[in-house]
């Protein structure tokens, strides 16, 4: 599995830059850029991508650089996706992501009890994912449905849109976003 760990502190170190200064520029703390380095810690989007901006790079310039290094494979075992979530509230696991010239971003998403995406966001893009298990409240624009296993949703992304577990137990779905965001 690909380590992003590792990644990030390959390019702090080209930028000779020290944690602490890392740390300054994006206002993230040491500690947490430490535990990710070590993939101790999955970032949330939010975080890796304030960490990128103080390296000078963005989520998709880091992950395309990612992709090239590994090896291409028409198949993708569990252990092979890569999580760039924030499993405590969402797991977000890559489904494809060194595949070459990808033109959609396919996930794998894992809500805990009480897990939601956060406010409401939008991105310019298209979604459509289904419920594999438990149920998931999802919020599109001013639209608010529960979906449930074998339920499915299709939207455009520059609507708000925000997903919340409603179930008591773990829910699932299985989505696609294109052009990929990361």
């Amino acid at each position: 599995m690909p380590r992003i760990g590792a990644k990030l502190r390959e390019l702090r170190r080209r930028r000779d830059l020290g944690v602490r200064e890392l740390a300054v520029r994006s206002g993230v703390s040491h500690s947490t850029i430490s535990l990710i380095e070590r993939d101790r810690m999955s970032p949330s989007i939010d975080t890796l991508g304030a960490v990128l901006e103080a390296l000078g790079t963005t989520l998709p310039g880091f992950f395309s650089d990612l992709q090239s290094s590994l090896p291409c494979s028409p198949f993708y075992k569990a252990a092979d996706m890569v999580e760039i979530g924030k499993p405590e509230t969402v797991s977000y696991r890559v489904i494809g992501l060194n595949h070459p010239n990808r033109q959609v971003l396919m996930l794998h998403e894992t809500y805990p009890p009480g897990g939601d995406s956060g406010d409401a966001f939008t991105h310019a893009a298209q979604e459509a994912g289904m419920v594999v298990r438990g149920a998931v409240e999802l919020t599109v624009g001013d639209q608010v449905q529960v979906l449930r296993a074998g339920d499915g949703y299709y939207f455009d992304s520059r609507l708000p849109h925000r997903f919340r577990n409603a179930h008591d137990g773990v829910s699932e779905i299985v989505s696609a976003v294109t052009p990929p965001t990361y």
